[in-house]
């Protein structure tokens, strides 16, 4: 027998159905105020200390509408730890330095110190925000961004109604301990996470535990602790909703997927897309969709929405959420074992479904048809003095004390290489299927200083780590702009033959692409928004070892930089 509902439950459901209609009658210009603290959170049952917005974690979503102004009041209570927040997805046109990365496009903003970000969101779709400075995304300081059209403007489909899922990976590790692991002789690699979140919500095995929480009060893993029962989304019967699905994981790729349903992909990284009808979902570090789901199931019962770790050999339990058919009780557990989702190392199936996503017919923007300047990278595994790093042609990107928007602006040579980074590698001479034979690496703070409106094209080249037999999945992603993706490829990319395939007819916009195992991704940009611009492996590790780059252009058309971003370094 079906469980009736409680009346306060009823109450929940009509004011969340009326606060999601209602959202757009806010003001033009939005502004929020934020606290930034350490607080003891038990997302996954396991007690530990995160880095909470407001007391939550994930923070406050940010709900706007296109041509909004956003105005972020932040204040760092840290304490002992800076802070630099970047509004990942949103291109900051005309202002470069609310990109909110730390060295980059800031210093970071100092313990008790406030920091005003202001913004404009210029496009409709799915963001995220998280923390860019150390590991500290890791920590659980990252929200949702969800931009709307503007009021009698009516996007490409339909639905009845919306729910916004943040997907993560969580260890009960700090990152002080990460980090200085990853820094250390002998490395210390961070492992694989012991829970996956959805809504900041997980579910660890507290038999695997023992001891007193910080206070001494109770068990440090309790799992009947309300912080990790499952997220739960509400679904009317014959109703068809909108998720809007982003990734804010530190390592893991994921495979998403709800139970029993067909899931229709709509919109990646804020662009919409040809309608893809998929069975499950792989998204990976810093990607954004939303897809379309129908409630056409059984409704007597609810489902699992589940996700599990693609790309690495998962030694993480699936993460799970509630579809919950109403009116059945939103914490009623579905009578099945949550969905297993696809085999974990198919690459094939990987590309082909990131291969199947296309600019949506009336919204393709299409890409100039060459361009003026090729930079392949090849993604390496090396050592530094006995250290373990990542290199990109054989450099290992290190971020300046000066943040590189104000040292090109004020004409501060000194505070970083002006040597350009190098725009390719022997590609004849390195085998990318085997360890590098050499792997010693140099550690630079050089970036690529690339004309003003000119368009360029990355080509990521993956290779072999220094673990024979291993190639990882790294998700890259560029700030202040969207490129388009024009292909994937499997081996060495050849530069006469590969670019004859590429898609220039409606090649998908996006911020996030995945370059895969032993494999390449081209991808193309207009370098038409002023400013210096990080481009990195969304891994926090991964970044933290050096997979990154900064490219600068048109930093000379900007006027006066804000004060409020200098004061370390020469600035």
């Amino acid at each position: 027998m079906v469980k009736l509902f409680s009346s306060s439950w009823f109450a929940w459901f009509l004011l969340s159905a009326l606060v999601s209609v209602n959202v757009g009658v806010e003001a033009r210009v939005r502004h929020y105020k934020w606290e930034v603290k350490y607080e003891f959170h038990s997302p996954d049952c396991f007690e530990k200390l995160v880095i909470a917005i407001n007391g939550q974690s994930p923070g406050p979503s940010i709900v706007a509408e296109q041509g909004d102004t956003i105005v972020v009041e932040l204040t760092n209570r840290l304490l002992t730890e800076n802070i630099a927040i970047h509004w990942h997805g949103i291109r900051q046109i005309g202002t470069p330095w609310s990109d909110g990365t730390e060295g980059v496009t800031q210093c970071p903003i100092l313990p008790a110190q406030t920091h005003v970000y202001k913004f404009v969101v210029d496009r409709p779709g799915t963001y995220l925000y998280h923390a860019h400075y150390g590991m500290q995304r890791e920590a659980g300081l990252y929200g949702s961004i969800r931009v709307s059209l503007p009021k009698g403007a009516k996007e490409p489909f339909a639905y009845d109604g919306e729910h916004s899922l943040l997907l993560a990976d969580w260890w009960h590790r700090s990152t002080y301990e990460q980090s200085t692991g990853l820094s250390s002789k002998p490395f210390r690699w961070v492992g694989e996470p012991q829970s996956l979140l959805i809504q900041g919500r997980g579910s660890y095995n507290c038999s695997l535990v023992s001891g007193l929480n910080a206070a001494g009060t109770g068990s440090v893993c309790n799992a009947t602790n309300p912080q990790c029962s499952p997220h739960f989304m509400t679904v009317v019967p014959g109703k068809t909703y909108r998720i809007r699905i982003a990734s804010v994981t530190s390592l893991s790729a994921l495979n998403f997927q709800i139970e029993g349903h067909n899931m229709t992909i709509v919109e990646a990284d804020g662009h919409y897309v040809e309608p893809v009808v998929v069975q499950n979902l792989n998204i990976y570090s810093g990607e954004t969709y939303s897809v379309l789901v129908k409630a056409d199931r059984d409704p007597s019962r609810n489902y699992w929405a589940a996700v599990n770790v693609r790309a690495r050999k998962p030694e993480t339990p699936t993460g799970v959420a509630i579809f919950n058919y109403y009116p059945n009780h939103p914490k009623r557990r579905p009578p099945t074992i949550p969905p297993a989702g696809p085999v974990w190392n198919d690459t094939s199936y990987a590309i082909a479904q990131s291969q199947s996503i296309k600019a949506r017919a009336g919204f393709i923007h299409t890409p100039p048809s060459q361009s003026d300047r090729v930079i392949t990278l090849l993604n390496t595994q090396n050592l530094i003095d006995g250290f373990r790093r990542w290199s990109l042609n054989n450099v290992s990107f290190t971020l300046p004390h000066t943040p590189y928007l104000i040292a090109i602006h004020q004409n501060l040579t000194h505070a970083f290489n002006q040597t350009p980074a190098p725009d390719s590698y022997r590609a004849k001479e390195y085998d990318i299927f085997r360890p590098p034979p050499n792997p010693n690496a140099t550690q630079s703070d050089s970036i690529y200083r690339l004309r003003f409106n000119s368009t360029v094209d990355i080509i990521l080249q993956n290779a072999n780590t220094l673990n024979p037999n291993n190639s990882e999945t790294h998700p890259w992603h560029l700030h202040g702009h969207d490129f388009w993706v024009l292909g994937y490829g499997i081996g060495v990319f050849d530069p006469v033959n590969d670019p004859k395939k590429y898609n220039l007819v409606n090649p998908i916009m996006k911020n996030s692409a995945a370059v895969f195992p032993y494999g390449w991704t081209a991808l193309r940009f207009k370098a038409d928004n002023p400013g210096a611009w990080a481009f990195h492996c969304h891994i926090e590790a991964h970044f933290y070892m050096g997979m990154g780059v900064v490219f600068e252009s048109g930093v000379d058309r900007l006027g006066k930089l804000p004060d409020s971003i200098m004061g370390c370094g020469e600035s």
